[in-house]
């Protein structure tokens, strides 16, 4: 039988502060010392630890068994917020607009009703609210730190404003996308903008490269798995009247399959280093595949979701292009992840954008997640 909670007035109004008072990753000192002070009054031991910012609190059970770890991520982003609510951001130029403010008070919600239902916990959980996702380091720090050693699963979601709150989506399916980072510096021979022949300057050879990278998916990768190569920032030249020596760009690759990451960066490096050489100038090409694709355990998965219907309407999983640090805990122990309802309505934003909504109902469907998910993990992982 499923367990539910009620979304009481407090959670609201933790949610709604979280969301007016976000902090930049690696920066959430208040948002740190606020919910340390919540797990405190709740009756939760906080553990000591190296990390500078984040919780690690931890929950015994009544009886002895497995170790949990149920982690929520806490950092802002480097946004304006136009999303119009009166409970908007307090702090200029940082926004929750990818809702980790949802993620937050969806784990109190869960941490408040197993700090009453210790009877309940077939071992223990170890509480994770983890710094700076958003740079993809956060959860690296966490590991590093060593404080999730000692798990044996560990539970992680999501807020997805492409589903409705009560809306969940968690299965043996790939969820978020592995991530590459890539670097290329140009090195050239300056001159006069009125001679360009006694030079060998490097945007020409810039223009040509960023317009062949785009033959990686639509010639190179097989149309039947999804990969994304995108070119975000170019630089080169700051006077109108000199070809520059140097320029250069970088981007991001998006994959679900290792062997796309491998295709893309063999390819890309060839047009770099090829182009670079037709044009009679150097390259210097980085490749930093800094975070793998998502996917949960599918036996962890598989019970959890059958679960789901008890206390949420089960959707199928639509996989996300956006990078989810969770995964470096899958190098501790198996993890299950989840994506939970955060909006659904007709023209609504999505997730980093200044004008994105998260629907207070959300964190109902997502400590629920939390309780039921833990419960089942401690049994399945028992067993």
């Amino acid at each position: 039988m499923a367990e539910h909670i009620e979304l009481t007035d407090d959670l609201v109004a933790t949610r709604r502060h979280l969301h007016e008072t976000p902090e930049l990753s690696f920066k959430e000192v208040n948002t740190t010392a606020f919910l340390a002070d919540k797990l405190r009054s709740l009756g939760v031991e906080v553990l000591d630890s190296p990390l500078e910012t984040g919780v690690i609190g931890l929950i015994q059970g009544e009886h002895d068994g497995p170790r949990v770890g149920l982690r929520a991520d806490i950092d802002g982003l480097p946004v304006t917020e136009e999303s119009g609510l009166d409970f908007a951001s307090h702090n200029p130029g940082v926004m929750h607009a990818c809702g980790h403010d949802i993620h937050m008070t969806s784990l109190l919600g869960a941490v408040e009703w197993f700090a009453s239902h210790r009877d309940r916990i077939n071992g223990s959980l170890k509480i994770v609210f983890q710094p700076a996702e958003e740079t993809g380091r956060g959860a690296k720090s966490v590991v590093d730190s060593a404080m999730v050693d000692d798990l044996d699963a560990m539970v992680g979601t999501h807020n997805n404003p492409d589903y409705t709150p009560g809306q969940l989506a968690v299965g043996i399916e790939p969820m978020m996308a592995g991530c590459v980072k890539f670097y290329v510096d140009l090195h050239a021979e300056g001159t006069h903008a009125g001679y360009p022949h006694l030079g060998t300057g490097p945007l020409e050879a810039m223009a040509s490269m960023i317009l062949s990278l785009q033959t990686i998916v639509s010639r190179n990768a097989t149309p039947f798995h999804p990969l994304v190569v995108s070119v975000t920032e170019v630089h080169g030249g700051d006077v109108w009247n000199v070809v520059p020596a140097e320029a250069g760009f970088l981007g991001t690759v998006r994959y679900f399959y290792k062997e796309d990451s491998q295709l893309a960066e063999r390819r890309m490096r060839a047009i770099v280093e090829h182009t670079a050489a037709a044009y009679g100038i150097s390259a210097d090409f980085r490749w930093d595949d800094f975070q793998d694709p998502l996917v949960s355990d599918p036996d962890l998965a598989k019970v959890v979701a059958a679960d789901v219907p008890d206390y949420a309407d089960l959707q199928p999983i639509h996989p996300s292009m956006a990078g989810e640090d969770f995964v470096e805990f899958s190098k501790v122990c198996p993890v299950v992840f989840a994506f939970v309802g955060s909006n659904g309505g007709p023209g609504h934003h999505g997730l980093h954008s200044p004008k994105f909504i998260a629907k207070d109902a959300a964190v109902k469907t997502g400590a629920e997640f939390y309780i039921n998910a833990a419960l089942r993990v401690l049994d399945e992982v028992r067993s």
